[in-house]
């Protein structure tokens, strides 16, 4: 099941083997298969600028999902990029453990890529459970070293 893992050279202390058995755990667990799927960790630059290109907004994101092909298929093809700035600001906003808030956007990207939408309350409580209930099965403890 490939998944890539991309870390920006400016962070460190990323541990690509959890961050794939993160994503590999919840793929599965939700009926579905890898087939390739690109986590890419980088700056507020990078995700900005996808977030202007493709959303046409122009604001600060932590998480973005991009689903290559189509939800109908079983095996997910997909890229999720996370900005390592705000999932430390998010992590001291929200008084969580820096690797804590890493998993959480790395199952909320994965949710997305499986059709898992937060544009309604509803939405966002559905999502928000369910990255709840990953992040106490997943060993995100592993995932910040150094």
């Amino acid at each position: 099941m490939p998944v890539s893992v991309e870390v920006d050279p400016t962070f460190s202390g990323i541990s690509i083997a959890t961050a794939d058995s993160i994503l590999n755990y919840i793929i599965e667990l939700e009926g579905f298969s890898i087939d390739e799927i690109s986590i890419v960790f980088g700056n507020d630059d990078l995700l900005s600028k996808l977030k202007k290109d493709f959303f046409n907004k122009d604001q600060l994101t932590d998480v973005i999902a991009f689903r290559l092909n189509e939800y109908k298929e079983k095996k997910v093809e997909g890229e999720i990029y996370i900005s390592i700035p705000r999932a430390k600001e998010n992590a001291e906003m929200f008084g969580e453990p820096f690797a804590r808030e890493v998993g959480r956007l790395i199952i909320h990207g994965g949710l997305h890529l499986l059709n898992y939408d937060d544009q309604t309350e509803a939405e966002k409580n559905i999502m928000t459970h369910k990255e709840e209930e990953y992040l106490h099965q997943c060993n995100w403890q592993d995932l910040i070293h150094g």
